[in-house]
């Protein structure tokens, strides 16, 4: 499996981890995270390396983002949004991802920390 980063051109902690990567010279493929979000398939390969880690499905989740206070996504889990009903949100509106969004063979992480990173690449 290729090493597949979703990213936000916009966003400074993607650029900071695309800038990682390419300091290691890691080869990876590159995937705006605006124009192709993270499949279901890969949301949900996410969300098993998250609950292995103690996370949720809101970790997947741009909880800081305005499209995730403009859509009231924390009243909607409030009001019992289902695990599927929120990968269906996530596929459908990648501004609602947590990005730097990182897929390899190893694992997978959210968000970019470097020491994390440097072991799944």
């Amino acid at each position: 499996m290729s090493i597949k980063v979703y990213e936000y051109s916009k966003c400074s902690t993607c650029r900071d981890a695309l800038k990682f990567l390419d300091k290691k010279n890691v080869k990876y493929n590159r995937i705006s995270i605006v124009d192709h979000p993270p499949s279901l398939a890969d949301l949900k390969r996410m969300l098993v390396y998250l609950k292995n880690d103690g996370g949720t499905i809101k970790s997947l989740f741009n909880t800081s983002g305005i499209q995730y206070r403009e859509l009231s996504i924390s009243e909607k889990f409030k009001s019992g949004l289902s695990e599927d009903q929120a990968l269906q949100l996530l596929t459908i509106n990648g501004m609602l991802v947590k990005r730097p969004f990182l897929l390899t063979a190893a694992g997978g992480a959210v968000g970019f920390k470097s020491a994390q990173w440097e072991k799944l690449v």
